[in-house]
């Protein structure tokens, strides 16, 4: 009987073609307990605050195209696989707000159909935010906003600096409001000689809390512009006079209210003393900046000698580097939130502060599960 000739066993396919597939099989295991970064702006002036973050991370920056079509309609298209990963969305907000805005709905719906796990939305400057309150027969568009963002598949925001607190409340997912004032503070401390002959300037009654917060946390002074030159949120209609007032209107004697004696704004006056002081103007946002402008030109009259103007979101609409460079003003400072390179270069005395580090760990610890108490730690809610 002839004897069988034992052969070796031979796989179903070669041995370096089954590592191959088990590294394929522990890198993709790897990668659904990890998280990718994207940036959801078509713009190169906008990826760079993106570029940033992700250095700081070490990690490289998600593979997607975002483009407009001919017919200004937006594509996104995610070139990689996001199963079951946590997805941070990057995106900075340019003067074209609302294809910004279309960007950043697509491409968080276009991931949560890929069975993202979770999706982050880092919007450092949120839009519309100046939009939180009823005018007239308006809407509350911020709040449309939020559910829009909620709808597209986003379950958590960071974002810095919101122009009314209040807003985290439209939000029916967590929302993590950062500051940009230790920036800021840090940039007063080492970046304005004799800053401890500065005074901190409120440029109307709206602002004196921010500005307060920054004088009792830097030990200095605090001055606040009031008077008729100025015009705030709390002066604008805000529908309680609808429908209009008909003369001869018939009123029933029993509905008679008293009549309410109508609003002047005294004389234009500085509370706290300027003169032979540097003038440290902060706020959260500057987009037009008459109204900086004219605070300059008062502080300059009652005796500041230099003039400094500090604010989170640099948005610098329309004119705003022209009359900067034209003004008394001395230096404008704010974060990179919002892409301003072309104000930059129109406007030398534009300065920016980079925020990339507080986001790149506000992802990291968002990530990891780790409490953000720490980002937190000495700041108070008028900041």
């Amino acid at each position: 009987m002839p004897r069988k000739l034992l052969l070796p066993y031979k796989p179903a396919f070669p041995r370096s073609r089954a590592r191959r597939a088990l590294h394929d099989s522990l890198a993709m295991n790897a990668a659904r307990s990890g998280y990718r970064v994207f940036s959801a702006n078509s713009t190169a002036a906008c990826t760079e605050l993106a570029r940033r973050i992700t250095e700081r991370l070490g990690v490289e920056l998600g593979k997607s195209v975002v483009y407009q079509e001919t017919n200004g309609e937006t594509r996104v298209e995610i070139k990689e696989s996001v199963r079951g990963q946590d997805i941070f969305i990057i995106q900075t907000i340019p003067r074209d707000v609302n294809t910004a805005v279309m960007e950043l709905l697509i491409m968080a719906y276009a991931l949560k159909t890929s069975c993202a796990r979770n999706i982050i939305g880092v919007i450092p400057y949120f839009p519309y935010s100046k939009q939180s309150k009823m005018r007239k027969r308006g809407s509350i568009v911020c709040k449309l906003l939020a559910s829009m963002l909620a709808k597209a598949g986003l379950t958590h925001i960071i974002t810095m600096d919101l122009h009314q607190k209040e807003i985290q409340g439209f939000f029916s997912f967590p929302v993590d409001n950062l500051r940009a004032s230790p920036f800021l503070l840090q940039y007063i401390q080492e970046e304005i000689p004799d800053y401890r002959n500065a005074v901190i300037v409120a440029k109307s009654p709206d602002a004196a809390k921010r500005a307060q917060s920054y004088a009792e946390r830097l030990r200095l002074g605090l001055a606040v512009i009031h008077g008729e030159a100025q015009c705030t949120e709390q002066d604008m209609d805000d529908g309680r006079h609808s429908p209009p007032m008909v003369k001869n209107a018939t009123v029933h004697p029993g509905l008679e209210l008293p009549l309410m004696m109508a609003k002047e704004k005294p004389p234009i006056t500085v509370v706290g003393d300027v003169g032979g002081r540097i003038a440290i103007i902060v706020d959260d946002i500057i987009d037009d900046v008459e109204s900086f402008v004219a605070a300059a030109e008062i502080l300059k009259e009652r005796g500041a000698y230099k003039i400094f103007v500090m604010a989170t979101h640099g948005l610098l609409s329309a004119d705003a580097p022209r009359l900067i460079e034209e003004s008394s003003i001395d230096e404008v400072v704010v974060t990179n939130t919002v892409p301003h390179e072309v104000q930059k270069l129109q406007c030398p005395k534009i300065k920016t502060v980079d925020i990339s580090l507080i986001l790149s760990e506000a992802i990291r610890r968002i990530h990891n599960g780790e409490s953000m108490a720490y980002l937190f730690r000495n700041i108070t809610v008028d900041d």
